[in-house]
């Protein structure tokens, strides 16, 4: 289902209207919604298939990245998991109407603080239709109306799923209009949309480090920054082998492509000797590239020399870069240099150790004796999620429903006036 607007303005206040209205949807409306949209994705599989192997095709033709590809691709299983995605959106607690701090006044005004929608969620990302489902779900049982840019790379694909999911809206009597993407406009597209001050209320970017850096600094539109992931795992003197190899190859390998995957295994030269070696070949049995500096490179072969350059790389690709520390002050001095504060965790049985790095990191998401990967919206129980945010304002870590609402107070008189 397109849009009748002629002009990208015009398609933004159909947004800016149509909000209005799933604002004051019911819990059970949006609920209901959802499971129309859930059914319209699994209904229209074989166009999003169609779709998306038709971008995948152009992108291998124009040298696309593996890593790019697997972000693109849209299988069967993986539209079926999209559409199980939006179910368990829809079952979540609605957020809007969280009565969040009330009391009286000595003059008897009543005063609640209340959880609200933002109204027009915006989002720039590239290469990643599922951000599509995610962001329009998420942000519709939070009772906001969305604009979507999704990049070139995946135009086919973003297209078929905005058509199903504009179809269930249109289908439950809801205006499709709270659903929109301005792809067609190209880059003017995503300009407009970091410009719509007044008619999009926040803008959350997803993608490289050089998309989000340019949505941040080039937006008049109030962002909700979202990182690169140069994700770290620390194993600690005390870290056995069997978690240190399971972890660090889960965190690398379950699926490079995102942004919770380690990036930087630093390795304590206590246990250096006994884990190098070992997590260095479950790692190329894997197929993984390890960079390794002088003293990884004595402990295990076919390691590929590092580089200063390797240290801030988000790979998004079967690469990892690995470096022996002499201790926990010094891979907590690499983290706070090279870190960008998505994701970080430690391997140790040391208790003192662990409560140290969670206190001391100073990342959205810190964790120990786990993988990274578990750093996830859904994972975290939220159904799906906007993106992870890296900034400390609003919003930090996975972002769920909660996190796309803003409050406003509600007061309640009896004819008061201020002395």
């Amino acid at each position: 289902m397109t849009t009748t607007a002629t002009t990208l303005r015009d398609r933004m206040l159909l947004a800016k209207d149509a909000s209005r209205q799933i604002g004051l949807l019911s819990d059970v409306d949006k609920r209901d919604l959802l499971r129309e949209i859930a059914d319209a994705i699994e209904a229209a599989a074989a166009e999003i298939a169609t779709a998306n192997e038709e971008d995948l095709a152009r992108g291998r033709a124009d040298g696309m990245a593996e890593g790019l590809q697997d972000r693109l691709r849209l299988d069967r299983t993986r539209i079926a998991s999209l559409a199980a995605a939006v179910r368990d959106v829809a079952e979540l607690p609605d957020p809007v109407g969280r009565v969040l701090e009330e009391k009286i006044l000595s003059n008897g005004v009543q005063l609640q603080k209340v959880s609200v929608p933002f109204g027009v969620v915006g989002s720039i990302y590239e290469a990643r239709p599922n951000v599509t489902v995610d962001i329009a779900a998420v942000a519709l049982r939070s009772g906001n109306a969305v604009i979507l840019r999704g990049g070139s790379a995946a135009e086919a694909t973003n297209r078929a799923l905005v058509s199903a999911m504009r179809g269930a809206l249109a289908a439950r009597g809801v205006d499709p209009e709270a659903v929109q993407t301005v792809d067609d406009f190209g880059r003017e597209g995503a300009r407009q949309l970091m410009q719509a001050r007044g008619i999009v209320d926040v803008l959350v970017p997803r993608g490289s480090a050089q998309l989000i850096e340019t949505v941040v600094t080039e937006s008049s539109v109030p962002v909700i920054e979202t990182g690169a992931g140069v994700v770290h795992i620390l194993l600690d003197a005390t870290a056995p082998l069997e978690w240190s190899r399971d972890i660090v190859v889960n965190a690398k390998t379950q699926r490079p492509s995102v942004c919770n995957a380690v990036e930087t295994v630093l390795v304590h030269r206590e246990a250096a000797p006994r884990l190098v070696g070992p997590v260095v070949a479950a790692l190329r049995e894997a197929g993984v590239t390890v960079h390794g500096d002088d003293a990884v490179r004595a402990l295990a072969s076919d390691v590929v020399p590092a580089t200063d350059e390797d240290w801030s790389t988000e790979y998004l690709s079967l690469d990892l870069s690995m470096r022996v520390v002499d201790d926990l002050d010094e891979a907590l001095a690499h983290i706070r240099q090279y870190s960008t504060h998505h994701t970080e965790s430690i391997i140790t049985e040391d208790a003192g150790n662990a409560e140290r790095f969670l206190a001391e990191v100073d990342s959205a998401v810190v964790m120990a004796n786990a993988s990274t990967r578990f750093t996830d919206g859904g994972e975290f129980g939220f159904g799906a999620e906007v993106g992870i945010s890296t900034q400390k304002l609003h919003a930090r870590g996975p972002m769920g429903l909660n996190e796309l609402t803003s409050t406003k107070w509600l007061a309640r008189g009896s004819g008061q006036v201020r002395a």
